[in-house]
């Protein structure tokens, strides 16, 4: 049975973990297995829990206690409850998006990237994306539009950001992820995994996303770049294409989640039902 622990005041140590702790607080990286990540709104922790991620605690709205949150709490076991009205929870920035209820939850251990890849057919390769928000669309995307996985390097954005978390509706939990090998050329990684890489760029040497030859690979891991600047052009020439989404009206490139999406969707295995 869940501990419920009323909590009248904002400044509460119980309320650190969701109010005060930055994101590199939560990722403690000075000792990982004591990292923590942040989980909010029903739908994302029932997400974070099929998965298997651990819950430290709870945090949410009076009424939700016997209400939308009890299915969560009692799969949770004595994992303690803090509840507090309206008025404390509202000095916490955008709350309102948490639908009420926020989970405090251990970092689960990344797979190796090579597990990652087995069993793949289509993955989704993030060089440097740094934007949170466009991190957590890119796994929503890639979780709806047919992508096996997706691998990242260690300079971008960390999924398990609370922003990235949310906007990616906890796809992040739903579709496989690690960071890509480092100290080494990934596409050769990846190669040697018998993927065939697909950088998304402009140059005069690019094909069009609607070139046949992209759907008929039986492995293809689509490569995209850090905001503004896009894929370095050492990567570029790694890959085995380069490829551009045709577009209209003078318009010569997409954010980079918008472009994740329309390339998943040529390149996915998604299946109409």
């Amino acid at each position: 049975m869940s501990r419920i622990i009323a909590v009248e005041d904002f400044s509460a140590p119980e309320l650190d973990v969701y109010a005060r702790l930055t994101e590199n607080q939560l990722v403690n990286r000075a000792e990982p297995d004591k990292g923590l990540f942040i989980a909010e709104s029903p739908v994302v922790i029932e997400r974070a829990l099929d998965a298997g991620c651990v819950p430290v605690s709870f945090l949410m709205e009076e009424k939700h206690v016997a209400g939308k949150g009890r299915p969560l709490i009692e799969r949770c076991g004595d994992v303690p409850v803090y509840a507090a009205p309206l008025e404390v929870l509202v000095q916490l920035t955008g709350f309102h998006l948490t639908r009420g209820m926020l989970c405090a939850m251990r970092r689960p251990k990344l797979p190796c990237p090579e597990r990652v890849c087995d069993g793949a057919s289509r993955l989704a390769v993030l060089e440097n994306v740094m934007n949170p928000t466009n991190i957590g669309a890119i796994f929503r995307s890639a979780a709806a539009l047919g992508m096996d996985a997706v691998l990242l390097t260690d300079a971008g954005s960390d999924p398990l950001y609370r922003r990235a978390i949310r906007v990616s509706m906890g796809t992040v939990f739903q579709v496989p992820w690690t960071y890509l090998p480092q100290g080494e050329d990934w596409t050769e990684f990846l190669r040697s995994r018998g993927f065939k890489t697909a950088a998304m760029a402009l140059s005069a040497d690019s094909v069009s996303l609607r070139d046949a030859a992209l759907n008929s690979e039986e492995k293809l891991a689509v490569v995209l770049g850090t905001e503004g600047d896009g894929l370095a052009a050492s990567t570029i020439a790694h890959c085995d294409y380069t490829v551009r989404i045709p577009m209209s009206h003078g318009v010569d490139s997409l954010n980079v989640a918008a472009a994740s999406a329309v390339a998943f969707y040529q390149l996915g295995k998604t299946e109409e039902v």
